[in-house]
């Protein structure tokens, strides 16, 4: 596949996976996703998440484990713990599928739903069984069967933090609404919903090979490479989709940021690691606000 096209599509999947949804290893001495920002004696952790993981990809670099021992509160985008919550996985089925006679059927092309079907029949699924999915919660289910063949488990970062958190008696806190999150993936592909979906097809094909280079960036806390995988191209070839699951978000969360610099407590804050790199990264935000900021080497 030509290197722009597999950039378009590895974007949509990439803005799944903030949300949802790496076994290379750093140099010894390497930098990791994580950071330290410090204004006024005061310091506020931040680390960069994937949100799935294989069970090789344990133990995580070490400043994880730097940064969260010293911190006695834990931030993430939001309740981890609650996600599993039945009357939330009710929330989620409801805003995440087309009620009376809408459907992929009547929103897609015939090529694209054709298409749709053909991959389906590839992994035991009928389409019908799928009819009433909205584009964000059919591909993120898509991705989550082919995550499921690469060996991924639903414990990432920030799952494996929550419960270590919880374990050890540490607070949580969140920096948005779990409404607010279904909300963002109920609008993912409205309004062009063919080629979102056939681009996201695409990028199926190159799951392993786009996983293994953005976790390796991850891992080597590459910042400049992980805003060119995460970020530039969902900035180039979906500009309202960067805006709102981004953009806007990074915004909404700086004063609550900031505001952790106020109390005695030390914070360590994450989030999925396309929020905090890049021009509009919440790193870039802090700094030119004044705050220094650090990465954490291992």
């Amino acid at each position: 596949m030509p290197r722009n096209v597999l950039g378009r599509c590895s974007a949509i999947s990439r803005a799944i996976f903030i949300f949802s949804a790496l076994s290379l290893c750093a140099p010894a001495f390497a930098q990791t996703s994580v950071w330290v920002a410090t204004k006024d004696a005061q310091s506020v952790y931040l680390g960069g998440t994937v949100h799935l993981l294989r069970p090789s990809d344990f133990p995580l670099p070490t400043p994880f484990e730097t940064a969260y021992g010293a911190s006695e509160q834990l931030y993430f985008e939001t309740d981890i713990a609650g996600l599993s919550d039945m009357s939330v996985q009710a929330r989620l089925l409801q805003e995440l599928t087309y009620k009376g006679d809408q459907s992929l059927r009547t929103v897609l092309d015939n090529s694209t739903y054709q298409a749709l079907a053909d991959h389906l029949v590839t992994i035991g699924m009928p389409i019908q069984m799928l009819e009433k999915f909205k584009p964000g919660l059919l591909v993120s289910t898509l991705q989550v069967f082919e995550f499921q063949k690469l060996g991924f488990t639903p414990e990432g970062v920030d799952a494996y933090f929550n419960a270590r958190a919880i374990g050890d008696g540490k607070a949580l806190g969140e920096l948005e609404p779990i409404d607010a999150q279904i909300g963002y993936i109920a609008e993912m592909g409205i309004g062009n919903e063919s080629e979102f979906i056939r681009l996201s097809l695409e990028d199926l094909d190159e799951m392993g090979t786009s996983m293994n280079e953005m976790l390796a960036a991850w891992r080597s806390g590459d910042d400049e490479l992980l805003d060119t995988l995460f970020v530039k191209d969902m900035k180039e070839g979906y500009p309202e989709l960067y805006d709102s699951l981004l953009v806007q978000r990074n915004l909404n969360w700086m004063p609550i940021i900031e505001s952790m610099f106020s109390d005695s407590d030390t914070e360590f804050v994450l989030v999925g690691a396309a929020h905090l790199v890049g021009e509009d990264g919440l790193l870039n935000m802090l700094h030119k606000k004044g705050y220094e900021v650090r990465q954490l080497a291992k």
